[in-house]
């Protein structure tokens, strides 16, 4: 901690505090600010588009993964059990009328505006409600499981130690979080309401969802608070080259000549006084109207209508173009551009659409520094989302017997953890060249360091659908007496045509079967 002699240590004066109270301070000028880039910054809106494209893509696709052991399961039950969750969820999840309260947005769409959320806010809020039968005829839907977001700023920042309310999170002696203090918009007034975390039979009641920093964090903040001063320099940054270079580029044409000013003239006055002085002034008045006479045939115009002919001696015409932006603009606004990509969590090339130096190399590095962050903000942010919403629709489907579950709904509710765990598939990895890729991967599943479900998921496909879909083709040349594109093992087959294609056989195919 020793301070150099510029002071550049005890010229910060930070104050030590918990996390949580500087969210507290903090929240509603961050998410002010943030809102405020975002909505005015065609750089911003784009990299916030790049981190709802990069997690979740069109949607997160479910992969259930139920733990049936001892429920009465066999392998072929269990997968005509996940088979009939995928379809019953995908008609739900993409049905605005059934999965959101309002009737307006898809699932897909929802998470969408939950990472918005998560960028400007720093956290997702809303209501896991459920909606009776009655109201539910009134709109001729069947499920009752909504989820209706609610914007985070309506989670109030009121603070109670005594009542174990901080920043409008209630808790328990154990610290957990037990309800939620929102304000709600009724016609013409605002009124403060508390929802519960989790209704009586243990399912989630209010979707709360962000990224803490600390153990003892009950809010997040915006993702865009530790970039928000970058982005205001290089917004300045850019605002002062631009007028500076507006002011250049309406040159100026400078006239130089050493034709005497008034000053002289009056000069020349005072030597005629002078011994010999009405000479020199004579020869002098001789020479200048000579020049006088030659300038007059010259003629300079600087408008519309450009013109320049011939100058008098000793005069020079210049114009004065443009010097802005400098040398250093580029690396100063490029080193803006890495900080607040790294803020966002988005390659630099994603931020500023800008791949002047890039290389295959440099790609393949940025990819792989960037991927884990895609994949982390995925599972902490987008997936839990979906898995809420999930759990309670579930649980509905199998209390109502739309699914069925042996043992009923009172076998699920005392297995509920274990029967609705699921994984959530996003897009795929991006990559600086796919036949490289693919060859990897198919080396990888060759000398047994990965497998087809690792390599699918990876891609962003459902392995499940990849194997149904593969049997599908499979049997349907099979069928019809072709040879099947998935046969790896026709060589006895082709030889009895002649032997043509035995190559193919034993080897091109081989490639794209460990592939897929």
């Amino acid at each position: 901690m020793r301070d150099t002699t510029s002071g550049v240590i005890q010229a910060r004066q930070p104050v030590l505090a918990e996390s949580r109270d500087d969210i507290g301070r903090s929240w509603r000028r961050a998410a002010a600010l943030a809102n405020d880039l975002i909505q005015n910054s065609g750089r911003l809106k784009g990299a916030v588009d790049q981190v709802l494209a990069d997690t979740v893509g069109i949607e997160l696709t479910l992969n259930p993964q139920p733990d049936l052991t001892g429920l009465g399961y066999d392998e072929a039950e269990t997968t005509a059990f996940v088979r009939l969750i995928k379809q019953r969820w995908k008609r739900f999840a993409w049905n605005p009328a059934e999965c959101d309260f309002r009737g307006k947005f898809t699932l897909p769409q929802l998470v969408d505006i939950g990472l918005r959320w998560h960028i400007a806010y720093g956290e997702v809020t809303g209501v896991l409600d459920y909606m009776p039968a009655a109201e539910r005829r009134r709109y001729g839907i069947t499920t009752g499981s909504k989820l209706c977001l609610v914007p985070p700023p309506r989670l109030v920042q009121d603070t109670s130690e005594f009542e174990g309310l901080h920043q409008g999170v209630y808790h328990d002696e154990n610290g957990r979080a037990v309800g939620y203090l929102l304000q709600d918009r009724d016609p013409g007034s605002f009124r403060k309401r508390r929802y519960p975390a989790r209704d009586a039979d243990g399912r989630a009641a209010f979707m709360h969802i962000f990224d803490p920093v600390d153990a003892t964090d009950v809010r997040g903040i915006s993702v865009l608070t530790s970039a928000i001063r970058k982005h205001i320099q290089h917004e300045m940054l850019d605002d002062a080259t631009l007028q500076t270079a507006i002011l250049q580029t309406i040159f100026a044409a400078v006239l130089t000549s050493e034709q005497p000013s008034a000053d002289a003239f009056e000069a020349l006055e005072a030597l005629k006084d002078a011994d010999g002085g009405s000479k020199y002034v004579g020869e002098f008045v001789d020479y200048l109207s000579g020049s006088l006479e030659r300038a007059a045939d010259s003629r300079l115009t600087v408008g519309s209508d450009p013109q320049v002919s011939h100058l008098a001696p000793g005069e020079t015409f210049d114009i004065k173009t443009a010097g802005t932006p400098g040398n250093q603009y580029l690396p100063f606004s490029a080193a803006l551009g890495r900080d607040m990509a790294r803020a966002i969590g988005i390659t630099y090339g994603g931020l500023t659409m800008d791949h002047t130096s890039a290389t295959y190399s440099s790609v393949r590095m940025e990819n792989s520094s960037i991927w884990p962050v895609v994949m982390r903000r995925r599972e902490r942010i987008a997936a839990p989302i979906n898995q809420q919403v999930y759990e309670n629709w579930f649980d509905e489907e199998i209390g109502e017997g739309r699914i069925p579950f042996k043992g009923g709904y009172r076998a699920f509710a005392a297995n509920r953890e274990r029967v609705t765990w699921a994984q959530w598939q996003g897009p795929a990895k991006p990559s600086a060249d796919d036949l490289k890729s693919a060859k990897a991967a198919s080396e990888r599943i060759s000398n047994g360091t990965s497998a087809i479900q690792i390599e699918a998921a990876d891609l962003g496909i459902d392995p499940d659908e990849l194997f149904e879909m593969r049997r599908r083709e499979h049997q349907r040349y099979v069928d019809a007496g072709m040879r099947s594109p998935f046969d790896r093992n026709h060589s006895a087959s082709d030889q009895a045509d002649g032997g043509s294609g035995t190559s193919s056989g034993s080897g091109t195919d081989d490639q794209p079967g460990a592939a897929a």
